[in-house]
């Protein structure tokens, strides 16, 4: 598999921001620790000049973490970026993500005010400036500087060409094209990666990066239409969690590149036997329970309860299970004993717990098992049990 997909995580930053989430330094280098083993390539660690404790922690995550680059967010303010160079000075590897934002919504919105111009023409103009400046101040604290285009949805398409091209020029070496409100749709999104593929003129010269919001439900599928159209640079969070709706689900993603590698063509480093055991970290740090059918780490992503899915699971995994759960570390599959379990699916369990009946006896627990199944949402090994004690009449 051709493994050219940065992992950039935001859990810390963007996940944080969350209505009611709230991490201490302890929890995020807690966090950052599994994430080290996860094996992302970026951790975004928070926005230092936010507060003294994001400040803390950053600068708490630069010190103590190996291996990913340390990053740390900032707006196209002097004093933002600062702080991001203050506080990144001990990592081994550090980045700035700096940026400002680009639609005619943000830049009418934040910067009506004459003194950044008085027409919209002139308001772009001084905003271009502004990230230019930004970068350029920001590669004086490293060379690893990413330039985020706020709102890159909805802007004006060549004056979004132009910001990119004046920020790589300026030494940004990633550029982040956020979907900021979840504004977009699939194709849209990859004609956006697609066009500043083929229009910037040195594009070349950094890697462009992904970032989705999930206002719409469409988070994962617009980062994959990104990938497909040129993007090597993936952002997201654990369990999606984030701002509104939340982010891109990392887990997702990168699952969706490794099951269809076929389609895709590229894949992550991650170590994605790490990513249930990250997923339950996060949700318990964040106080925020993985809902029960997420897709790839939730409960059920793995079970089986259908009679027709059970047999045909339990005859060939691959019949209904595209992936292994061991191979995100989910503990197992498992059949979940309902009415519409089956026969097949009721003797498998049955045999799990040392209980192998003929086809007779079968047949006769089969029947008390529909009419326990009526009465119960869910059967457990201890019903069953019972089930079979002498005696027991139906």
């Amino acid at each position: 598999m051709n493994t050219n997909i940065d992992v950039f995580d935001t859990t810390l930053r963007d996940g944080e921001q969350a209505a009611g989430c709230r991490l201490d330094v302890r929890e995020k280098l807690q966090i950052a620790r599994q994430l080290t083993r996860l094996g992302v390539d970026i951790i975004e660690a928070g926005f230092p000049n936010s507060s003294p404790r994001d400040f803390e922690a950053v600068q708490a995550l630069a010190d103590e973490i190996e291996g990913p680059v340390i990053c740390g967010l900032s707006r196209a303010l002097d004093a933002d970026i600062d702080a991001c160079g203050h506080a990144l000075r001990s990592a081994r590897r550090s980045r700035i993500h700096t940026g400002i934002g680009v639609s005619d919504i943000h830049i009418l919105g934040k910067f009506g005010d004459s003194k950044y111009g008085s027409t919209l023409s002139a308001k772009r103009a001084c905003i271009l400036r502004m990230a230019t400046d930004a970068v350029t101040h920001a590669r004086g604290y490293t060379d690893d500087v990413e330039f985020y285009a706020e709102d890159s949805g909805r802007a004006e398409r060549s004056y979004l060409l132009d910001m990119i091209e004046t920020v790589i020029d300026a030494g940004a070496s990633v550029v982040n094209i956020p979907d900021t409100t979840g504004y977009a749709v699939p194709g849209a999104y990859g004609q956006l990666i697609a066009d500043l593929s083929a229009r910037v003129d040195n594009i070349d010269r950094a890697r462009i990066s992904v970032h989705c919001h999930d206002d719409l439900g469409l988070a994962v599928a617009n980062s994959l239409a990104g990938i497909q159209n040129g993007a090597r640079q993936i952002e997201g969070t654990i369990n999606g969690i984030g701002e509104r709706a939340g982010n891109a689900s990392i887990e997702e993603v990168v699952m969706a590149l490794r099951t269809r590698n076929d389609y895709f063509g590229v894949d992550t480093g991650l170590d994605t036997r790490e990513l249930y055991r990250t997923s339950r970290m996060v949700a318990q740090a964040f106080d925020m329970a993985v809902p029960t059918n997420k897709a790839i780490v939730g409960e059920n992503a793995f079970a089986h309860s259908s009679g027709i899915h059970v047999d045909g699971m339990l005859k060939q995994r691959d019949t209904y299970e595209i992936m292994k759960p061991e191979d995100v570390g989910f503990p197992e599959s498992r059949v979940v004993l309902t009415a519409r379990s089956g026969r097949h699916g009721l003797r498998h369990r049955l045999g799990q717990i040392g209980h192998d009946l003929d086809d007779h006896e079968l047949e006769r627990a089969y029947q008390e098992f529909l009419e326990m199944a009526d009465r119960k949402q869910e059967i457990s090994d201890e019903d069953l049990v019972a089930l079979l004690r002498p005696g027991r009449s139906g």
